[in-house]
């Protein structure tokens, strides 16, 4: 009986492919490398486009950047850039400023102190600086050869000598006392009372808004705008003139004056063989610029029966009557010449 199993060597064969199958397989690869080459193809063309596709102008590229650019951005860059500069130059400025006034300083030691101390030593020179940061107490005296420069007050506990000084702007003293002359150019304003001990010498004029008082008041002119008041007697000063004696007045007559230009007495005796005329004559002193107002007031009953009349001139005046005064008697005259 025969064994229907297979046999091994039956199982070794390659089972072969079907027709279908075949192609199947045929078809899918077709398909695969007609899928790949049009790919390519697009791809090609892709690349040959933008190798073709024309380039942008300079003025298009600047158009679409600025297009691109907010207005107001740009303003406040603007801003902020001039800010920056302003604040450099300002910092720029100042610093240079802090520079310039900086002074380069050398401290002095204990052996430079002593040996100002101690002795007359020459610290630096003219284009160098000595600043002293502390206060200084000078028991000696100072001699400053040059210039002094003070930028703050000067205070004066003593006295202040100075051969001169010149002040151009405003000052004010306590106290001030001038051993000589004292010169004004300009105008000067006293507010309080001025004291004046010695004499007083004004060249132009001088005006008063208030009240003049003076025990003695010299001037060679004085002129009034409005009326004189005097509270006191009139005492007319000067020297005496000079009385001579008439014709008239008779032999042995006698004639005399008293006071001055401005007022006075004559007096007059008469002697024998008196007459009718010229009595007196009196003779200023100091004649008149014009022919003075002479007014005469007989003084007593002695001159009341005389028919008296006056001549007058810049140089004096001349008493007469029209009748003759008796011999051996007096009469006299007040006299009053003002011009």
């Amino acid at each position: 009986m025969e064994d229907n199993k297979p046999n091994p060597q039956d199982t070794s064969e390659t089972v072969e492919p079907t027709s279908t199958e075949i192609e199947q397989g045929s078809t899918s690869t077709e398909a695969s490398e007609s899928l790949d080459a049009t790919v390519n193809k697009n791809t090609e063309t892709t690349d040959d486009t933008q190798r073709f596709i024309p380039k942008k102008g300079i003025g298009q590229r600047v158009q679409k950047t600025v297009s691109g650019i907010n207005i107001y951005m740009l303003l406040f860059i603007l801003v902020l850039f001039i800010v920056a500069f302003i604040g450099f130059a300002s910092y720029s400025s100042n610093k240079k400023a802090e520079n310039q006034s900086v002074i380069n300083g050398q401290e002095l030691s204990q052996q430079d102190l002593e040996n100002l101390a101690s002795s007359d030593q020459q610290v630096g020179d003219a284009q160098q600086t000595l600043t002293i940061a502390s206060n200084a107490v000078f028991n000696g005296r100072v001699l400053v050869r040059n210039d002094l420069d003070v930028a703050g007050t000067i205070r004066v506990g003593g006295a202040l000598s100075l051969p001169g000084i010149t002040v151009s702007g405003t000052s004010a003293f306590e106290n001030v006392q001038v051993a000589n002359n004292l010169s004004i150019a300009g105008n000067s304003a006293v507010q309080g009372t001025l004291t004046v001990q010695q004499n007083l010498s004004v060249g132009g004029s001088a005006s008063f808004a208030g009240q003049i008082s003076a025990p003695s008041l010299s001037v060679e002119r004085l002129i009034l705008n409005q009326d004189l008041q005097i509270n006191r007697h009139i005492d007319a000063g000067g020297p005496t003139p000079v009385a001579s004696r008439g014709s008239a007045v008779g032999g042995a007559g006698t004639v005399s004056v008293s006071g001055t230009d401005t007022a006075g007495t004559v007096s007059i005796n008469f002697g024998p063989g008196s007459a009718a005329g010229i009595i007196a004559s009196i003779n200023f002193a100091n004649n008149f610029s014009q022919t003075p107002h002479v007014v005469i007031t007989p003084v007593g009953s002695s001159c009341a029966n005389l028919n008296y009349y006056v001549n007058r001139t810049t140089g004096g005046f001349s008493i007469g009557t029209t009748n003759a005064g008796g011999p051996g008697t007096s009469c006299a005259f007040d006299y009053v010449a003002i011009d």
